[in-house]
């Protein structure tokens, strides 16, 4: 039987995770404290294995179990240092709970093929295995069937560790949102509910992630809709509050910056703030391409670039030419990377929205050039709408050449 209960277990990050407590005389409140994730709790000597390894600390964590004769200091052992052998003579003399957790522990790193059939145990532990159940069936590409059994995880350890079924039920919604569509809005439901079970939790960017990830199932399923996008905005602006900083974590501050420029972009111009809405979008857009250089990140650079330049050219402004110059030339930096050699439907991408910009500048023929080249790759790519837009623009352009001077026509084609 073990003895402490509840088990912050599935908590901390690498091995800590399959580890369990003994029990102590008196651990003076120090479990409530790390059922929250936090590892600066003052713990009990016979607890210090369990916080070096949540450190990261193996070695030492093995170090100060060497002389523990125990089942649960086996089970432990096993946990930091697992190997075949060490299982097979192991599992015979563990009670039934250890050995089922036992289990677990082995399926996880590769050394049993399968999970047990029958699991007996409950709350936070039941969970635990729970989770391990819906990993198998993720790797099996039964997504109903892991949903079942993170569902029934979740369940088990919402009364013993709700920060445990905050973790859970994460994975659930990022289960979800994996499959998009109409699975957004569940993933939504889920992310919330996760952020509402975290309650005070300690653990490091883990309720910021909650808020990153609520943010993207919210933007991928707004549709354009006004007050989806800012409760998106809302639960960026949160994520980046809680400690995610251009220093602390500056691809992930990158990712959040980018995000909110896109939702900012994507609301429908409705209200006199969507002008101060669109310049905080180009603001968010050079934050992120603060962190993302040609460089180190060419794709999200690249990525990030177009949105800034996109953005620059429908933001309202006493001065649109310049925003207009400044597009084009970002354009062009573009083009180094999402060449026609590497992407050719991305490079005709570049090209078609570099027109745009030059057509709205009155630059006609390098538009109708580029244009033209556009419409070619995306005809040859079997890119009909993108190719039609090509050709509309064509026309767009042809028409008002013709309204300052006759000209021939001139075709895409």
């Amino acid at each position: 039987m073990i003895e402490v209960r509840p088990q912050p277990i599935g908590i901390f990050p690498s091995s800590a995770a399959y580890l369990l407590l003994p029990k102590v005389d008196d651990d003076r409140g120090v479990l409530e404290g790390l059922l929250e994730g936090d590892l600066d709790v003052p713990v009990p000597e016979p607890w210090q294995f369990f916080v070096r390894a949540a450190r990261g600390e193996i070695k030492i964590a093995i170090e100060l179990l060497s002389d523990a004769d125990s089942p649960l200091a086996a089970y432990n052992r096993f946990v930091l240092e697992p190997g075949s052998a060490e299982f097979r003579s192991l599992h015979p003399r563990l009670p039934v709970e250890l050995a089922a957790l036992l289990d677990v522990v082995a399926y996880s790193h590769g050394i049993a093929d399968r999970l047990p059939r029958d699991l007996p145990l409950d709350g936070e532990l039941l969970a635990f295995a729970l989770a391990s159940r819906a990993a198998e069936a993720m790797e099996n590409q039964d997504n109903q069937r892991a949903q079942c059994c993170l569902t029934d995880a979740v369940e088990a350890a919402r009364a013993a560790s709700p920060l445990l079924a905050s973790i859970l039920l994460a994975q659930k919604a990022d289960l979800a949102f994996s499959m998009g569509g109409s699975s957004y809005a569940l993933a939504t439901m889920h992310y919330r509910e996760a952020i509402r079970l975290a309650g005070p939790c300690k653990l490091p960017t883990f309720v910021a992630s909650l808020h990153t990830r609520l943010g993207m199932a919210l933007q991928s399923s707004a549709n354009g809709q006004r007050a989806t996008l800012l409760e998106a905005v809302r639960a960026y602006q949160t994520a980046l509050q809680d400690g995610i900083t251009q220093q602390s974590h500056p691809d992930w501050f990158a990712q959040l910056q980018n995000n909110l420029g896109l939702a900012y972009l994507s609301m429908p111009a409705t209200e006199t703030s969507d002008q101060l809405r669109m310049g905080i979008a180009i603001q968010s857009f050079r934050h992120a391409l603060g962190i993302y250089t040609i460089e180190d990140h060419p794709d999200m650079w690249a990525t990030v670039s177009m949105n800034l330049a996109n953005a620059l050219q429908h933001v309202p402004t006493s001065h649109p030419e310049d925003n207009l110059i400044g597009a084009v030339e970002i354009y062009e930096d573009v083009l180094r990377v999402r060449t026609r050699e590497k992407d050719p439907v991305a490079y005709a991408t570049v090209l078609l929205n570099q027109a745009n910009a030059l057509a709205h500048l009155g630059i006609f023929k390098p538009a109708i050039e580029k244009l033209s080249e556009a419409y070619k790759l995306f005809h040859w790519y079997d890119q009909s709408a993108e190719a039609e837009s090509a050709r509309d623009l064509v026309d767009q352009i042809n028409q008002r050449m013709n309204q300052h001077a006759a000209s021939p026509q001139v075709s895409a084609n």
